[in-house]
């Protein structure tokens, strides 16, 4: 074996988890896969900050096919992976050049001397357990600068998923719960009604549950759209019958989005709930030229500085954001459902990968509207009762994008401080289990909200402008703050989320407010390069 001067892998370091206990060493002769992540050509990202600068009208996205051909891993990088792997005996198991990606297989004890770590078995309080590690990875010295992250040695848990069920029985604050059809929500919303999403094709990303078809016959009726699941990494459509768990969030995002965009393709990605799962379930939505999703919604996340991202992980998903951008895919994730400590025991955080700032990130309300047709109020949606409260803060981990230079975070007490990192959320929309959304789990419907059901409602009214449109909003953050403070928007300006509280104009409860779709439909037709220079800046 060649001597290959090995060095510390930026980012790679895991820190020890109190939270867990250690039973010993994994067994030697497990098999793993892992995946290398490679950097990107530069020109990735400049591609992808040119086309952020332009009006969507004038964007000219790169097709999936193109973008292997302009964008793809040159030859002597994955050699340099395919020898390092010979010299560790470790086997190249798939390598795919146009999505930066090399992954390689082998035994613990073999991967433990190829990265110069210790794979342990750790147990959680719950009595489950994973493999993991901690410490940081070694490469050599040569490919550093040409790998971004390696996921697959640790399994930890990673991602929790963003709904709460109404209790049966529970009558909220001061008033009669209610609950409402995803399309109702959408009307008071004023979502285009001379589209059906035809033509388009929403990725739903699910780290778990699973869907039964009877109930989505039952729930759509005659009329539904084709929903198909898509297998990552062994993950499958598993459905439990449990509406509190995994079932219940794959269950409302089929439904919300079809409830919606009645004529789309439904695209459901089931991968294992692990940083290497997360990873290829989004890999596998932006690349998949079968179904050619122009929309992918998450509604899985938890804290970025949580424990469960390492700094090389973060890179890797922002590197797959930026592509989603080139390709012209929209990205939405849930902005959480603890308030601004996103559930960590102090402090404030923010919850990933909605604070990635290549990512539209969705807040919560408390909608309360007369016969179903008026809204009559819209909060910030915060259920001290419950424990549940809208996310929404400012993130450690990513710097101010472009879009929002010179916003100002307004505090409970309403003091304002500027932001500091990337603001979370952008937008907001229903998310009050009180005032939530009808939904068909395993025969029995449920009152379901939290963040995760704000995800695929804005996913569906994207696949709507999409087909209004003539062609993908694709990454529109931008336009969205430059459509800031304009009809295209309901401002939210009660109720906090617990350090944060809601303002005019954008606020770390509800972000810029609530989409009103055919409004924000003109402002998008009608915006210029007025918004050329407000592209994410480098993390």
């Amino acid at each position: 074996m060649p001597n290959r001067k090995a060095v510390p892998l930026p980012g790679s370091e895991r820190r020890a988890d109190t939270r867990v206990h250690v039973k010993g060493p994994i067994n030697a002769d497990e098999n793993i896969e892992i995946r290398i992540t490679l950097k990107a050509p530069a020109s990735l990202e400049e591609k992808a900050k040119q086309l952020a600068s332009q009006p969507i009208d004038d964007r000219q996205y790169v097709s999936r096919e193109d973008y292997a051909k302009q964008f793809a891993t040159d030859d002597a990088t994955i050699q340099e992976i395919q020898q390092f792997a010979q010299d560790h005996g470790l086997e190249v198991s798939r390598v795919l050049p146009g999505e930066h990606l090399v992954y390689l297989s082998g035994t613990a004890a073999k991967m433990n001397a190829a990265f110069q770590t210790d794979l342990q078995c750790f147990e959680q309080p719950d009595g489950t357990t994973y493999r993991g590690r901690t410490g940081v990875l070694q490469v050599p010295e040569d490919l550093v600068s040409k790998i971004l992250s390696i996921n697959g040695l640790d399994e930890r848990p990673v991602a929790r998923p963003k709904l709460r069920v109404r209790p049966t029985g529970v009558t909220p604050h001061a008033g009669q719960a209610i609950d409402y059809k995803p399309q109702q929500v959408a009307s008071l919303y004023s979502f285009p009604t001379g589209a059906n999403g035809q033509g388009q094709c929403v990725g739903i990303i699910e780290l778990g549950g699973g869907f039964k078809q009877t109930d989505l016959n039952t729930y759509f009726g005659a009329s539904h759209p084709t929903v198909t699941a898509v297998s990552v990494d062994k993950g499958k459509n598993k459905p439990t019958g449990s509406a509190n768990g995994p079932d219940g969030e794959v269950m409302l995002d089929i439904e919300v989005v079809g409830s919606i965009a009645t004529a789309s393709t439904i695209a459901v990605y089931f991968a294992p709930n692990t940083n290497k799962g997360f990873l290829d379930a989004i890999s596998a939505a932006l690349h998949d030229t079968t179904h050619k999703p122009s929309v992918v919604s998450i509604s899985w996340g938890s804290p970025e500085d949580g424990g469960g991202y390492t700094a090389a992980v973060l890179s890797a998903f922002n590197q797959a954001f930026q592509a989603a951008s080139v390709l012209g895919i929209t990205v939405l994730a849930a902005a959480g459902d603890n308030g601004s400590s996103d559930g960590m025991p102090s402090g404030n955080h923010v919850d990933f990968p909605a604070s990635n700032p290549w990512v539209t990130a969705c807040g919560g309300t408390s909608l309360k509207a007369a016969n179903m047709t008026t809204i009559q109020s819209e909060t910030v949606w915060n259920d001290g009762a419950q424990g549940g409260a809208t996310g929404g803060g400012v993130s450690k981990s990513f710097p101010v994008p472009s879009y929002q230079t010179g916003l100002k975070a307004t505090l409970a007490d309403n003091t304002t401080e500027a932001l500091t990192g990337r603001g979370v959320p952008d937008v907001a929309g229903d998310a009050d289990p009180n005032t939530g959304y009808q939904v068909l789990v395993d025969g029995q419907t449920f009152a379901i909200g939290g963040t995760s059901a704000v995800a695929p409602l804005y996913a569906a009214l994207v696949a709507l402008l999409n087909q209004q449109l003539g062609k993908p909003v694709g990454f529109w953050n931008p336009q969205l703050y430059q459509a800031a403070g304009t009809t295209a928007f309901r401002d939210i300006t009660v109720g906090n989320n617990g350090a944060y509280a809601a303002a005019k104009g954008w606020d770390a409860c509800t972000g810029l407010g609530v989409a009103v779709g055919t409004a924000l439909e003109s402002a998008l037709k009608g915006q210029t390069t007025k918004a050329t220079s407000q592209t994410p800046k480098k993390p």
